[in-house]
């Protein structure tokens, strides 16, 4: 019966590992999209530190490669020593991704007075020239995210821009796809979006700050199977003579 455990809890073990290596990937490929994501819109967000969930993330997922790579070796080998550090890096890990939840929703919450406190600077930094970081970023967070201004299109006539531009106009950024030959001008409002991008653009981070957050839950869960696993591995072969001289047959035939 001991036995029949033991077998099956290391072939949870060999299935977790190879998780752990999709893991990886995934979470590798998650806090990557978290950077791109962010260089588009890092203009309306100036506290780089929001960032550290998905150096964290992308952190742990190269230690989960290792860790598939430990594990496998260990549960094969049936080798105590890598088992038992198969076990301490999962926890390492476990405790590590308990950290980037905490740190996601911390960053999470602060995500709005971020926006909110930059958003203005941005647009009055606007010149409509595709050489200008900002005025990229505005481009492109407007045809993006369906939006003009930063609570509507009108917003725009309080800009630098506008005021020296002398066109009644806003940026085609702001028109419509749907709209043939839209200049932007203000006389055809039907024609440009009508949703400003402050909303928006909270929104958006404070999706990506969710795929950090419920990625670290998911895995964190996975890897508490691991560790019980290799625990339940460990202690019954140190508590089982007969699995002990079926591991030391084993080896000598």
């Amino acid at each position: 019966m001991g036995q029949c455990g033991i077998t099956s809890s290391k072939t949870v073990l060999v299935f977790l590992n190879l998780i752990f290596w999709a893991a990886a990937g995934i979470l590798c490929y998650i806090g990557a999209y978290v950077f791109i994501t962010y260089d588009d819109y890092d203009h309306f967000f100036e506290d780089v530190y929001t960032l550290i969930p998905a150096v964290v993330i992308i952190a742990v997922g190269t230690l989960l490669f290792i860790i598939g790579l430990i594990g496998c070796c260990a549960t094969i080998r049936e080798s105590s020593c890598g088992l038992a550090t198969f076990a301490a890096i999962l926890l390492l890990v476990f405790v590590t991704e308990c950290v980037v939840v905490v740190l996601g929703y911390i960053y999470r919450a602060k995500v709005e007075d971020e926006v909110n406190h930059s958003i203005q600077k941005v647009y009055n930094e606007y010149n409509g020239t595709n050489t200008d970081a900002p005025s990229r970023a505005i481009d492109y967070v407007q045809r993006q995210l369906h939006c003009c201004g930063i609570h509507n299109y009108s917003d725009w006539k309080n800009t630098r821009w506008f005021n020296e531009s002398k066109n009644n106009s806003v940026p085609v950024s702001c028109c419509q796809p749907s709209i043939s030959n839209c200049t932007g001008t203000l006389t055809r409002p039907a024609d440009l979006y009508q949703e400003g991008c402050e909303a928006l653009v909270v929104k958006k981070l404070k999706e990506i700050m969710m795929y950090v957050i419920w990625a670290a839950l998911t895995f964190a869960s996975i890897q508490m199977l691991g560790m019980l696993c290799a625990c339940v591995v460990l202690c019954r072969r140190s508590h089982d003579p007969a699995y002990e001289l079926l591991v030391t047959t084993n080896s000598y035939a």
